[in-house]
């Protein structure tokens, strides 16, 4: 409905190792850490990209769910990268796609890259620590 103002507020991941996946948003897409609060049931994190106001807040998998953590965990062979592009995954928006991926390289991060076939859009999809679908893409010059 128009005229609610509406705007994303924030994103959840769950995750068994909290510390981790919250390390790696900070050291990957530059997210700081801001002050939580403290549910009593469960821990969280709650992550800041600066300079928007998109937050991502990681969260204590509650060990009761039964379904698996993520493609790495699945027993099919979901965790190929080529399968990103059509499943759940969160996109960010790069303004050097070529220093980016340098960095995910260097870290061994197995990406699967195109480019949209007017060559104008450039992706590359790849893989949180916890199997959680990401892609970055780019806007380049033809």
């Amino acid at each position: 409905m128009a005229g609610w103002g509406v705007s994303l507020n924030h994103i959840s991941r769950e995750s068994s190792d909290l510390r981790r996946l919250a390390n790696f948003y900070k050291e990957i897409f530059g997210f700081e850490e801001v002050e939580s609060p403290k549910f009593g049931e469960f821990k969280v994190i709650w992550l800041k990209l600066p300079s928007t106001s998109l937050y991502l807040h990681i969260i204590e998998r509650n060990p009761n769910n039964n379904l698996p953590e993520g493609p790495y965990s699945a027993t099919s062979p979901v965790a190929d990268t080529k399968h990103i592009p059509r499943g759940h995954h969160l996109c960010f928006s790069l303004s050097n796609l070529h220093s980016f991926l340098h960095t995910l390289k260097e870290k061994g991060i197995e990406t699967f890259e195109r480019a949209l076939p007017d060559g104008k859009i450039k992706q590359v999809f790849f893989f949180d620590p916890d199997g959680n679908g990401l892609e970055v893409a780019s806007q380049e010059d033809p």
